[in-house]
């Protein structure tokens, strides 16, 4: 297996699917809303800041490595440098994992709990098809030392 024959995404999907994500939750929302418990409102909204802060800023600290090491932002693009620093040193996917909290710790601040479930679908669908495909990719350009890497760094937390 080479770099060449595995290139890859085509499309850069991932902000399409979280968008979409967020778009059926907000629906969901409207048409079958979810309640939440009388009393526990401010304490679900102190925690969706802190986790949507929280996602918000490993997404940025995560864009941040890879500008800095020049190397591609989104999947549909080839990766020039294989990042292992930053927040790439205790997730192999720290802006997949801040979109996650962000849509997570969001539904809990605007009290719509279909967010949160779908926060949870959507990175199993990331996980099964996009961190796959990108995967492949990061095997074929840089074989053994990717290898090392997932050896030493989980793929979520």
């Amino acid at each position: 297996m080479n770099a060449y024959r595995v290139k890859p995404m085509k499309f850069p999907w991932t902000p399409v699917v979280y968008l979409a994500a967020v778009l059926l939750a907000l629906a969901l929302q409207r048409t079958i809303p979810l309640q939440i418990a009388p009393g526990r409102a401010l304490l679900l909204e102190m925690a969706g800041v802190a986790i949507a802060g929280a996602g918000i800023w490993l997404v940025l600290w995560g864009y941040a490595k890879l500008i800095r090491h020049r190397t591609a932002l989104l999947s549909s693009s080839p990766t020039t440098h294989l990042v292992t620093s930053g927040p790439y040193r205790f997730t192999r996917n720290p802006v997949y994992l801040g979109y996650t909290l962000a849509m997570l710790g969001s539904g809990l601040l605007l009290a719509n709990f279909w967010m949160a479930i779908i926060a949870a679908l959507t990175a199993i669908v990331t996980h099964a098809w996009i961190i796959r495909s990108e995967e492949k990719h990061l095997l074929a350009r840089f074989g053994f030392e990717f290898e090392c890497y997932c050896r030493r760094t989980r793929a979520w937390i």
